[in-house]
């Protein structure tokens, strides 16, 4: 059995997975824990919905899950980094959306910064690297 080639992608592909991890084993384990304790002011977006948390936890699992992927599969990474990036960027949009019609107050542009702003970005940026780097094919 091959082992998986440890580049400077691996490392960063497990970084990122082990934050998406964590945060949806957090959701699925303990969502008023999550809600509550979360330094991202979540409580701003409503009440407490357990289910809707474990919902959205499982979803960081499958990212954490895809990223782990795309780290051991090196011919995978393109279009599973791009799905888990689709996710961040939508997720963003409701976040702009939501501050923008002030439904959350304008702290939230800060408040919303490390936890929703930077991932999308550093997962955009990740896949354009990675298509980049991507041999074209032949038409």
């Amino acid at each position: 059995m091959r082992s998986a080639p440890v580049d400077s992608w691996f490392v960063v592909l497990i970084g990122l997975a082990v934050l998406n991890l964590g945060n949806g084993a957090w959701m699925l384990a303990d969502p008023a824990g999550w809600y509550h304790n979360l330094p991202a002011a979540v409580p701003h977006t409503g009440p407490l919905n357990e289910h809707f948390v474990r919902d959205i936890g499982s979803v960081f699992v499958m990212m954490g899950v895809a990223l782990v992927w795309a780290a051991l599969s090196p011919p995978a990474r393109l279009p599973l980094v791009a799905m888990v990036a689709l996710f961040n960027v939508l997720h963003a949009l409701v976040h702009v959306v939501d501050t923008l019609r002030g439904r959350l107050p304008a702290s939230h542009w800060a408040i919303d910064f490390p936890g929703v702003y930077l991932p999308t970005l550093i997962a955009v940026v990740v896949t354009g690297l990675l298509a980049r780097r991507r041999p074209r094919a032949a038409f």
